[in-house]
């Protein structure tokens, strides 16, 4: 009998495939997610459900979509799709959406987004501890109908041209200067979105040269796994941007929901300077405007979002987080260290290729090469997230409080601690495994290395 704790996590739901999860268990959610929608007046009478390129993607998401179905909701199947596709056609169509994807996992995981029409999402707080039980009681029960069982229809729709026709009128590159550009698609979706997005002449030629890395759909990533947050996987990138002599390199994630950036010199540019050049572009566009920032961006985004005009709001780290406060202070644009960029204008939802996009528009509008460019929104060192194995985090987290007097403590997420020369680090545990999570940031690399060793020293000794 399957275990859904095992696999219904704080935003989505995530595990092995056929072990911990199959079609069965698949098409139970599908029937409690549209349980909990009937129960909750959600709009509309159709669910989208869309997946990714993994072996168990299309299987699955059938089965989900027959649950939907035969609990009296329609269902129209976009097929392939990246994560923001989804949050595209939920937001569009003014419906509740299913993305079958494991992101950036291994091959033999998979799982489901879940979001509530405009693409509001779906986490524990918000109905998912009440789908998971649900669902449960119906695999208990035996009572779930067999795969294929239905009373209402199925539609087919390609959104892929209205997507991208959608994300070219928010960020117009028909002007900016010719710019050669490396994909990696890491085998994921973004091989299959990035040609209509960035290279389809049907929508009209934009003045971009793309050298594509893994575009193929491949959902065993035969190359690198499809997780750029990890440096080793932006080595090929890195590589491929020096010997193309190109202007800027571009890394999706396996759903294509994040994107990650490497400037021409083959060096990452960090997702706070993205998050600080993007804010900056938005608020020129809306004054005045709140943007939020995640617990662990650079301070420099912060003061970059007062310099032109805006208002910074701190938010905890996850997507959850995230969206609710977007949502709560209409914010127009907001951004994360782990390279997740949320805009209003996209229903408060992630996208990663808007990101890529308006980067793309910040370097193309002005003659600068993109180290000198981002270089204006670099202003401290990082030492980047670094992961510790822990028996009792609570006790070394006090051990860590307690070294450092000195400093003003924040405990919004885990323990930040800011000191009076600009220097901070962020000490928080995981949810999922007995690791402690540091980030350090200090105004010279000397100083970040001194205070993120000895961080370190006390954390593991």
């Amino acid at each position: 009998m399957s275990d859904l704790s095992q696999i219904v996590k704080a935003y989505d739901v995530r595990g092995t495939v056929p072990d911990q999860w199959d079609e069965r268990v698949a098409e139970a959610l599908g029937a409690a997610f549209t349980q909990l929608l009937n129960t909750t007046d959600e709009p509309g009478d159709a669910v989208v459900v869309g997946y990714d390129m993994r072996a168990s993607s299309p299987g699955l998401a059938a089965a989900f979509a027959a649950g939907v179905r035969a609990e009296g909701r329609s269902v129209i199947e976009i097929g392939l799709a990246s994560t923001d596709l989804l949050y595209f056609a939920s937001g569009s169509l003014d419906l509740p959406g299913a993305m079958f994807t494991a992101s950036h996992n291994p091959a033999q995981y998979n799982g489901i987004k879940m979001c509530r029409s405009g693409a509001r999402p779906i986490g524990q707080d918000s109905g998912l501890a009440q789908i998971r039980e649900r669902a449960q009681a119906l695999l208990d029960s035996g009572s779930s109908r067999p795969v294929g069982e239905s009373t209402r229809p199925a539609e087919r729709r390609d959104l892929l041209p209205d997507y991208a026709a959608y994300l070219r009128k928010l960020v117009d590159l028909s002007g900016i200067r010719p710019l050669k550009v490396v994909v990696d698609a890491g085998n994921g979706m973004g091989g299959f979105t990035v040609p209509t997005v960035l290279g389809d002449a049907a929508l009209s030629a934009l003045p971009l040269e793309i050298v594509p890395l893994y575009f193929e759909l491949d959902g065993t990533f035969p190359n690198h796994e499809a997780n750029p947050l990890d440096p080793a996987n932006l080595v090929d990138l890195q590589r491929a941007v020096v010997e193309h002599r190109a202007d800027i390199g571009l890394a999706f994630d396996g759903d294509a929901d994040r994107c990650f950036v490497v400037d021409e010199r083959g060096e990452p540019v960090s997702p706070s300077a993205i998050t600080a050049l993007v804010a900056a572009r938005e608020l020129a566009k809306h004054p005045g405007s709140t943007v939020i920032h995640g617990l662990i961006t650079s301070s420099a985004v912060a003061e970059i979002i007062r310099e032109h005009g805006g208002e910074p709001v701190v938010a905890r780290v996850g997507h959850s987080f995230i969206k609710a406060e977007m949502a709560r202070t209409n914010a127009v644009f907001g951004g994360e260290h782990s390279a997740h960029y949320y805009f209003r204008d996209f229903w408060f939802a992630d996208t990663g290729m808007l990101a890529a996009m308006h980067t793309l528009a910040a370097l193309g509008e002005q003659p600068l090469p993109l180290s000198v460019l981002a270089g204006e929104y670099e202003r401290y060192i990082a030492s980047g997230e670094i992961n510790s194995t822990v028996a009792d985090q609570a006790a070394a987290v006090a051990e860590v409080r307690a070294a450092y007097p000195e400093a003003t403590a924040d405990e919004m997420d885990g323990l930040t601690l800011r000191f009076s020369d600009g220097a901070w680090f962020n000490l928080r545990a995981s949810n999922t495994e007995p690791l402690l999570r540091l980030n350090v940031e200090a105004p010279t690399r000397e100083r970040m290395v001194s205070l993120r060793d000895d961080v370190l020293d006390r954390v593991r000794r």
